[in-house]
């Protein structure tokens, strides 16, 4: 059985294949990515399949039975993306679709639950089989910017005391594993979030707890903080989208308690204090 996965080059679809690999997939694996040549080191067949380019994409499609649609990274073209691909598995008899959306896309306020939303409702109108990962935050999405926070002397966002129960990428990498490689997940929707919530105050406080600073967290007016960011060199109107996702964040958007992405990989997941020790190392090795 061949399994396409696409952004096999991506943080999250590297670690899939890697997980993929160790279980003995490597045969059955297919990279489908915009630059095969981007993906000679995953040691599995590569094809190119560029969102854009939907004559890529049937050529791709050819000889797979399962797609894992990792979601696109271009913020305001994924839906036109997804459906580009989506199409092309249709026409191609892919048997099964695994789609990774956004934790309670339906009703979340989030503005990249919309693209979400569509992709999900393009999945229900193909007629394949598919199931939805609704992965959460990423801990990465705050463990990556430890230098910054170190840097400034603290954390800054506009998440109030919003609750975020965020995993990370290796958890929802093996949430995906298991769906692709078990069975009776057609037409579910997993909820995958952290076991652990946690404020943006808590996060700063484990960070202070493990540098032996004083990183506070300062809570910013929603425009302040994408000036903020804009400051740092993040363009403009992702600076406002980011922002503006705390605003969701503050409204316990990215939270949610029903444990479901620990009960799909059979382990607790990846604690805050862990996700932070190593952000730290990370930070050290190229600080």
């Amino acid at each position: 059985m061949k399994i396409g996965i696409t952004g096999a080059t991506g943080h999250l679809g590297r670690l899939v294949v890697a997980k993929m690999k160790e279980k003995g997939a490597a045969g059955d694996l297919v990279a489908l990515v915009r630059s095969p040549q981007k993906a000679a080191d995953l040691g599995i067949e590569a094809r190119e399949a560029d969102y854009d380019k939907p004559e890529t994409l049937n050529r791709a499609l050819e000889g797979i039975d399962t797609l894992l649609l990792i979601s696109g990274s271009e913020v305001g073209k994924r839906a036109k993306q997804h459906q580009h691909i989506i199409d092309a598995a249709k026409q191609n008899g892919v048997q099964r679709i695994v789609y990774t959306s956004l934790l309670h896309a339906d009703t979340s306020s989030v503005s990249l639950a919309t693209e979400h939303r569509a992709t999900e409702q393009a999945l229900k109108a193909s007629g394949i089989p598919h199931t939805l990962l609704r992965n959460g935050w990423y801990t990465e999405n705050y463990t990556g910017s430890i230098q910054g926070a170190l840097g400034g002397g603290a954390v800054i966002g506009s998440a109030g005391e919003g609750r975020i129960s965020a995993a990370t990428r290796e958890d929802y990498a093996e949430a995906a594993v298991a769906v692709l490689t078990s069975e009776g997940h057609e037409g579910k929707v997993y909820e995958l979030a952290g076991d652990e919530a946690f404020t943006l105050k808590e996060y700063a406080a484990e960070l202070s707890r493990q540098t032996g600073r004083d990183i506070p967290y300062k809570n910013l007016p929603e425009a302040e903080y994408a000036a903020a960011l804009a400051g740092f060199g993040i363009p403009e109107e992702m600076a406002k989208a980011i922002a503006g996702w705390d605003i969701s964040v503050s409204k316990n958007d990215l939270y949610d308690d029903s444990r479901q992405l620990s009960k799909l990989i059979g382990r607790p997941t990846t604690s805050l204090s862990e996700a932070v020790a190593d952000g730290l190392n990370a930070a050290s090795k190229a600080g």
